[in-house]
């Protein structure tokens, strides 16, 4: 049995001090909990190295200010406690989570006075996938809720609240034995699946969704830029789900996912290819320590 989170033996940063993981607590009456008032980051360590750890600190300011909070830490702060959290856990490969949130002060919609509280946690991860298994491609459901219009949520902040959606319809795709789904926007265009970004592969030239109601990843960016930088072409536009019969290759990016060939999107197949594939390469070398990609 896996140990439970909450009783890892390992340190998190709270508020700007270090506590055992096992005696971090907080209120059940607090607002991020109630009222979703709460943004995070998903990020990882390779040897000990985040990649674009600065890049993620910036995004975590702007996703509280875009729910109405301001972030009591730096950027130069919070990437310091998430080195610190590392150095005190001994981890090199891991995954890194930054988290902000309401407090308990007050307990209702409003909650202007409430106290921001900051922690930062860091869990083992390995940083490497066989890459002949993860170019065989995984098997995506097609989700039955919707990204939403952005007149309607914070759509471009990472904010936990919008993740209630991409759980429910992750279960269910895991249910009826998917890897993870696939979710239309309101308008019933292609957006992204439950925790990655999505791209498409048509003679050559790599097709993906506009990201206007849905985060445009820092993975998602930085596999552009590869792309980009080997000549090959990205297209940024609307999607519908039609058109996906006449892709040949198709993958995801995120930092869970990195970069992970798709084979089946429901009733449409793909076959993992050489885009792909160059991609996953040249990912994995970029998010090398420096040191270690000059050496390979």
């Amino acid at each position: 049995m896996p140990v439970p989170f909450d009783q890892r033996a390992d340190v998190i940063w709270f508020d700007g001090k270090l506590i055992a993981t096992a005696d971090c607590k907080i209120s059940v009456l607090t607002h991020g909990l109630h009222y979703a008032s709460a943004v995070f980051e998903g990020e990882r360590a390779y040897g000990g190295e985040i990649f674009k750890s600065t890049a993620h600190s910036e995004r975590l300011k702007n996703s509280a200010k875009v729910l109405d909070f301001e972030i009591p830490y730096s950027v130069a702060e919070i990437d310091a406690a998430k080195r610190l959290v590392l150095e005190q856990n001994n981890q090199k490969d891991a995954y890194v989570r930054p988290i902000a949130w309401r407090g308990s002060e007050a307990l209702g919609v409003s909650a202007q006075t409430n106290t921001i509280h900051v922690a930062v946690a860091t869990w083992e991860w390995p940083s490497y996938f066989d890459p002949a298994q993860r170019l065989k491609g995984i098997r995506l459901d097609l989700a039955d809720y919707r990204r939403p219009d952005p007149k309607t949520a914070p759509c471009l902040a990472k904010a936990a609240g919008l993740y209630m959606i991409c759980t429910i319809s992750k279960h269910r795709a895991e249910q009826r034995g998917y890897a993870d789904a696939m979710m239309l926007d309101w308008q019933g265009r292609v957006a992204e699946c439950t925790g990655a970004n999505i791209f498409f592969i048509k003679d050559g030239k790599i097709h993906t969704p506009i990201a206007d109601c849905f985060l445009a990843g820092i993975t998602r960016s930085t596999v552009i830029e590869l792309a980009r930088h080997n000549n090959i072409e990205v297209i940024e536009r609307r999607i519908m789900p039609e058109e996906l019969s006449g892709f040949s290759e198709c993958f995801i990016t995120g930092t869970a996912a990195e970069v992970t060939a798709v084979s089946e999107i429901a009733n449409w197949t793909f076959t993992p290819a050489r885009i792909t594939a160059q991609l996953m390469r040249d990912y994995t070398h970029a998010v090398q320590p420096k040191g270690k990609a000059a050496a390979a």
